[in-house]
């Protein structure tokens, strides 16, 4: 019987739970690593209470790797909006910050909420404790924070982590070592997909990796993160921080956006991300366009299609 591949994605925020839903359709093994370097919301608020590190992106990614009833989801899900002390803060991360403080480890505490929640795979953070994110913008300011780094709405021109070394998670270097397929993105450039990728024993592993290295860009700029920005400019700015070797293929959407999607965007300060083909050849890279996107009340990735284009890179 063939082995089941191993698959690694890596990344945060809601781009990364889309693509987890269909990937997990799939019979592949699936492990994805998520950022720590949240600060807002709820997840700061835990993570400043409970010295830990911020639940949010874990609890949105155990939440789409789960297969429970989708009552328990949404329950896991729920954001208390009234009472005193709980207001804002989802129910998953309060049992996240409970096990923490239940087992000492974030690590065990997410295995074992992962039980109860029949997830598929595993999910892990880049490192078992908070990274601080930083940016400095081309005028030359610098912020500290993630959760502050768009609010300023200039454009990024690096973003780094502190304290200097930062330990990787070691499961999840391993995780990285025995992958048959790797995947970077979808999800916020410079906040979600990035503070993985500096943690330096995850950025070595994914360098040296000889399996194939995806990015699969977003559809969509984000305001005050990568406002104006093409294909080519998100795949530079992973080149920038990283290295030119970090993927070998770039997944792109190519179709155009129907316009009264585009309009919602605008009012949110973002627009349709152009698939500059000539720029990404440029890089050497192997670049899929597809259209790889469907329509709800957001334009989201078509999760089942990049699931499938990423399954058809396991040799």
């Amino acid at each position: 019987m063939k082995p089941i591949s191993k698959i690694v994605v890596l990344g945060g925020g809601t781009g990364l739970s889309v693509l987890l839903r269909g990937l997990k359709s799939f019979p592949v093994d699936i492990t994805a690593i998520v950022t720590v370097a949240d600060d807002g919301g709820s997840s700061g608020r835990l993570r400043k209470d409970y010295d830990m590190p911020p639940p949010g992106d874990v609890r949105n990614v155990l939440a789409a790797l789960s297969e429970v009833e989708p009552l328990v989801e949404r329950l896991f899900q729920h954001r208390f909006t009234t009472g005193d002390g709980i207001t804002g803060h989802s129910l998953g991360n309060l049992l996240l910050a409970a096990m923490h403080d239940i087992t000492g480890d974030f690590v065990m505490g997410i295995r074992e909420l992962s039980k109860v929640l029949n997830v598929r795979g595993q999910v892990l953070p880049a490192a078992n404790k908070s990274v601080i994110l930083n940016a400095e913008y081309e005028d030359g300011s610098f912020i500290t924070g993630e959760s502050k780094i768009p609010l300023r709405n200039k454009r990024i021109k690096r973003v780094f982590l502190t304290p200097d070394h930062i330990e990787p998670l070691e499961a999840s270097v391993n995780a990285i070592n025995e992958a048959d397929l790797i995947v970077v993105g979808p999800g916020s450039l410079y906040t979600s997909i990035l503070p993985n990728l500096l943690v330096g024993g995850i950025r070595d592993a994914v360098l040296k990796s000889t399996v194939p290295r995806v990015y699969v860009c977003n559809a969509m700029t984000q305001k005050g993160e990568t406002n104006h920005f093409s294909a080519s400019d998100h795949v530079q700015a992973l080149i920038d921080h990283v290295g030119e070797k970090i993927v070998d293929v770039v997944i792109v959407n190519n179709e155009i956006i129907p316009e009264e999607f585009l309009e919602l965007y605008r009012e949110e300060g973002a627009e349709q991300v152009t698939c500059d083909m000539d720029r990404l050849k440029s890089f050497g890279f192997k670049i899929i366009s597809d259209n790889i996107i469907q329509y709800g009340t957001l334009v989201r990735h078509d999760a089942k299609r990049v699931s499938e284009l990423l399954l058809s890179l396991l040799g």
